[in-house]
């Protein structure tokens, strides 16, 4: 099965139009709209949003509009049973969407909806053959199939969705003291090393998906950046001393490195071609439906970098943001503004802006260049949210990531992030 065309739809998820409301979607609600100021204060009268008031720290920035987004964000796109709707896109659901709300419930400490939304998974997602599981990891996209009904209409899986749920099913079983969630996390993990990682010269890399995918003519490697996840695979070492998961920590700066090497700017892409024998990296031919460009995929890696940063006192993630943050982080100074998808030489190849993008930079430039973050925070990200979402109720890519970027890193415990 040709994989590459569909994962393609996943970077261009905020582009898809004409989408309909499937009968089992939840009703939108249309609150008083109202805008945000850093300054702002509001009294949370929704009963639901009230216990989770204390679960972030009183010091935690924007700490009332985290409640009430992610409130509005499970009225909105959670159904009752748990499964999230991506309305941009046919009202599919996909292992991302369930993945970010489990990491998102967790970080905020929702024990209620993080179960619906690992249950929905784990009952609709699994991989079959013949009707049995093939494994623990899930498959990427569900949605109405050819023949009208519900169901998985891909079986392959991506990566980056099954390392953010076994991410949050560690935290989970720490925050809530749930052993069974540990155990299927280490169960999620042998499947993850097994199908999606690949050994070459010696070194271990993590695959955006399946092998028969992603490895080319056995030495070249199709990688994507923002799957690249450090912190988590710190975390997966200390509760899985079989597999040498720290191995992946260095393989990822290693490629989050070096790859910058085709871009005079050096810009992370969505896409990257490794020749595993050379260690030489390549952009994508032009005719692929997966680009080798700076946008909506490439965003996640300032996020994701920044966790390390924050979370494991990383001082190669910390070095990697300085340097490699500078282009759009100029953009912003000299023009007030950063194109939502960029070359890789640096030129702006659409003329629109990207509320995810200022959401993810401004998580790592929290941490330097602060002035310039409570910059983007006032001037781009507390303007765009408006009637309790960021940019329209149907977007919920930029709510994920808007969300997850102005969540604070300090406001999970340093407990959680440390083997009992």
């Amino acid at each position: 099965m040709n994989y590459l065309p569909k994962v393609a739809a996943i970077c261009t998820i905020l582009a898809l139009n004409g989408c309909s409301w499937g009968d089992s979607a939840p009703s939108v609600e249309k609150p008083e709209k109202k805008s945000w100021q850093s300054s702002t204060t509001i009294s949370v009268v929704n009963n639901d949003s009230v216990q989770f008031i204390s679960s972030l720290p009183e010091s935690t920035s924007n700490r009332e509009l985290l409640v009430e987004s992610w409130d509005s964000y499970r009225r909105r796109f959670i159904q009752r049973d748990g499964r999230v709707i991506d309305y941009e896109a046919s009202d599919r659901s996909t292992s991302e969407g369930q993945a970010y709300a489990m990491l998102r419930a967790v970080l905020i400490d929702d024990a209620a909806t993080f179960a619906l939304t690992l249950n929905w998974g784990e009952n609709n997602l699994r991989r079959l053959e013949d009707g049995k599981p093939v494994d623990n990891l899930w498959a990427w996209k569900w949605g109405r199939t050819s023949d009208g009904n519900w169901g998985s209409i891909d079986e392959n899986f991506a990566s980056d969705a099954d390392i953010d749920a076994i991410t949050a099913l560690i935290l989970a079983s720490r925050r809530w003291n749930r052993p069974d969630y540990l155990e299927l996390a280490k169960t999620k993990l042998d499947d993850l090393w097994k199908y999606s990682t690949v050994v070459g010269q010696d070194k271990r890399y993590l695959l955006p998906g399946p092998k028969a995918a992603f490895v080319k003519d056995s030495s070249t490697f199709i990688l994507n950046p923002s799957y690249f996840a450090p912190y988590a695979f710190r975390l997966f070492a200390q509760v899985d001393s079989e597999r040498d998961w720290l191995s992946l920590v260095d393989t990822s700066y290693e490629v989050l490195e070096d790859s910058t090497q085709i871009s005079p700017v050096n810009l992370p892409s969505d896409w990257i071609a490794l020749d595993a024998e050379t260690g030489k990296y390549q952009p994508l031919p032009t005719d692929s439906p997966i680009k080798s460009v700076y946008s909506f995929d490439a965003y996640r890696v300032w996020w994701r970098i920044a966790l390390d940063a924050s979370w494991f006192n990383s001082s190669r993630a910390r070095s990697y943001l300085e340097k490699n943050m500078q282009h759009p982080l100029n953009l912003w100074r000299e023009q007030s503004s950063i194109p939502a998808r960029i070359n890789l030489e640096g030129e702006a190849l659409v003329n629109y802006e990207a509320t995810s993008q200022y959401a993810m930079l401004y998580a790592a430039s929290k941490l330097i260049e602060p002035e310039l973050a409570q910059e983007l925070l006032e001037k781009k990200l507390l303007p765009s949210y408006q009637q309790e979402v960021w940019d329209d109720n149907e977007a919920y890519y930029t709510q994920n990531l808007a969300w997850l970027g102005l969540l604070s890193p300090s406001a999970i415990s340093p407990e959680l992030l440390q083997s009992n």
